[in-house]
């Protein structure tokens, strides 16, 4: 089942574990690569952040409002949005009565496999909110069901559809493209820091894995995913954390058992990602079965 928590009573929403106002996050069962979430908020939402997935969804309610890339941006009901990863935005409501939407987080690496035959780069959707047909087609079979966990062929259907309407949407992609050797250099880099996680990775390490240097894997690895070597260690260090925070291991705790400094590291990272301090996130995710109003 879906984590449904701090939520209001939105019309239409099923809620099967009582209200509480306010904002809420409402988080389906993981998939490898996706998540899938629905939220509430009203005001203010997230701070500036970034990550380094697509963060792909669509207004259901309300009036959404963000910078991106310089600009404000503005989604209603029916409306979609992209965001490209390590991309700074914010997030907040364009009116009083708040806004809601679902959005689908996929990692760089599902959507540059599933257009591996083409030897492309990451697309880029220049058009943040649009009426794009495609892109909404690929979204609906994703987010139309939160409660259900997506069975491993649904999984692939949806990463080959979000791939194929992104890469339609980029029309500078045709004229990129991406040495298959680079391809392998950025998988031994990906392996490496996955399981650097606590220790860290040297650079050295990397180059000695890759056989590049470091500049050029930098290079090579934003080209793959979207982010840095070092931003994408943080953001497995913050998906650790977070798992252990969902569970209700104290804060100091999830931070030095996923490589970080101390808490207050830990907190920095977390901000400059998701927009919201781990307390916060973790009220209106409803960590450990709590249940209780945000408290800021």
């Amino acid at each position: 089942m879906a984590s449904d928590v701090g939520q209001d009573r939105v019309p239409g929403l099923e809620r099967s574990c009582g209200t509480v106002a306010g904002d809420w996050i409402k988080a389906a069962p993981p998939s490898p690569g996706i998540e899938r979430i629905e939220a509430f908020f009203t005001g203010h939402g997230f701070d500036p952040h970034r990550h380094d997935t697509y963060a792909i969804g669509y207004t259901v309610g309300g009036v959404q409002s963000f910078r991106y890339r310089g600009t404000s941006e503005h989604s209603v009901p029916g409306k979609v949005f992209v965001l490209h990863p390590d991309e700074l935005h914010d997030g907040r409501a364009g009116t009083e009565t708040g806004f809601r939407y679902r959005i689908l987080y996929v990692d760089p690496g599902l959507v540059l496999d599933a257009l591996g035959e083409t030897g492309s780069p990451l697309p880029f959707v220049r058009e943040t909110v649009s009426d794009n047909p495609a892109l909404r087609a690929a979204l609906v079979p994703a987010l139309d069901d939160l409660d259900r966990s997506l069975e491993e062929l649904q999984r692939d259907q949806i990463v080959v559809g979000l791939a194929d309407a992104l890469a339609a949407a980029d029309p500078s992609l045709a004229a990129r493209r991406l040495v298959a050797g680079h391809w392998r250099a950025v998988n031994e880099a990906r392996s490496l820091l996955d399981a650097g996680v606590e220790t860290g990775v040297a650079s050295a390490d990397l180059e000695a894995a890759t056989g590049l240097t470091r500049y050029a894997l930098a290079r090579h690895f934003r080209a793959c995913l979207g982010t840095s070597p070092y931003r994408y260690l943080v953001l497995r260090r913050l998906d650790r954390a977070r798992a252990l925070i969902r569970l209700g291991t104290p804060l100091a705790e999830a931070a030095a058992a996923s490589g970080f400094a101390d808490q207050a590291h830990m907190t920095r990272h977390f901000k400059k990602t998701f927009g919201i301090a781990p307390g916060r996130w973790a009220a209106i995710t409803g960590a450990a079965g709590t249940r209780r109003r945000l408290a800021e």
